[in-house]
């Protein structure tokens, strides 16, 4: 059987052309700012403060990432994020399955009229002055608990999770479980979360991404600098140029100096960077799964 060839016309190159074009500008907007990051981190204070580095390093040193290391703040704000992220997610996702899971129930009374003040929060909310006012009288200001609690719940990966619940768990597999006198939890436990492993991976992704990367919350509700996440000690160095050379340990006077900020800055960019990037090939298989099934409607 003789088989088609189809030519491209003109249009279909002069199209293909632009695409590619289009794409490669993109691919370089994102990708020169990763790499000029990564080739100042690993270049000389001098050569950077003089402007030499441009794409590649220059004068390759590791004294940016060894001042990192010797910077006491820093090792306190990667324990503090390591913190907030950890239990924050695990409160996040335990929340999540739990308002998740009756939502999506057919025999929940009430179900729909629920689920419209979930949405209503995230049309219309109270505002920045009324929730720092909640934060304060629950006596949550300045403690741990401020990173973690107000934001417990997220109505957005609620109502994903839902949907993947409706689309995932058959009726059948309930029934099942009722007529031989398993209670809704033991069911939870038991069936749901087993099958649930790409939207709870999904869902951890996203909030230990939104944990580490959170500094507006401890900006406004922390003033203890031992409880300020990593991104609050990025954020000084970054915008402040407040590198405390008295913070830092067997360090030589040049290092001390102010020029190695800027190559300070860079270092601990990538440093903050590395663990989320260490966390995603774990859960990238169940991800576009996750996604997926949960965006649709139900």
């Amino acid at each position: 059987m003789a088989t088609m060839v189809t030519k491209d016309t003109g249009a279909d190159r002069t199209f293909s052309v632009v695409n590619y074009v289009v794409l490669f500008l993109f691919l370089m907007a994102v990708a020169y700012p990763l790499i000029y990051v990564v080739s100042a981190s690993i270049s000389s204070p001098s050569a950077v403060t003089s402007g030499q580095v441009w794409l590649w390093p220059v004068d390759v040193t590791l004294d940016g990432y060894r001042a990192v290391f010797e910077y006491d703040r820093i090792w306190v704000g990667f324990r503090n994020s390591i913190f907030y992220a950890v239990a924050g997610t695990f409160v996040n996702v335990v929340m999540t399955i739990l308002v998740a899971y009756p939502l999506s129930r057919k025999d929940f009374a009430g179900r729909n009229v629920i689920m419209f003040f979930f949405v209503f929060t995230l049309l219309f909310g109270g505002g920045l002055i009324p929730t720092y006012l909640v934060v304060k009288q629950t006596g949550l200001l300045n403690t741990p608990w401020a990173m973690i609690i107000p934001g417990a719940l997220s109505v957005y990966n609620m109502i994903i999770t839902r949907t993947f619940f409706q689309q995932t768990i058959p009726d059948e597999l309930l029934e099942a479980a009722q007529i031989d006198g398993v209670s809704d939890f033991r069911f939870v436990w038991d069936v749901v979360l087993p099958l649930s492993g790409p939207i709870i991976a999904v869902n951890a992704l996203f909030y230990a991404v939104a944990h580490w990367n959170a500094f507006f919350s401890a900006l406004i509700y922390l003033t203890n600098p031992d409880l300020f996440p990593l991104q609050l000690v990025l954020r000084e160095i970054l915008v402040q140029d407040n590198v405390d050379p008295a913070s830092m340990q067997n360090v030589d006077e040049a290092l001390a100096r102010q020029e190695l900020a800027r190559v300070l800055k860079y270092a601990l960019i990538v440093a903050a960077t590395i663990p989320v990037l260490a966390i995603y090939p774990f859960v990238q298989k169940h991800f576009v799964r996750g996604v997926l099934i949960g965006s649709l409607k139900g």
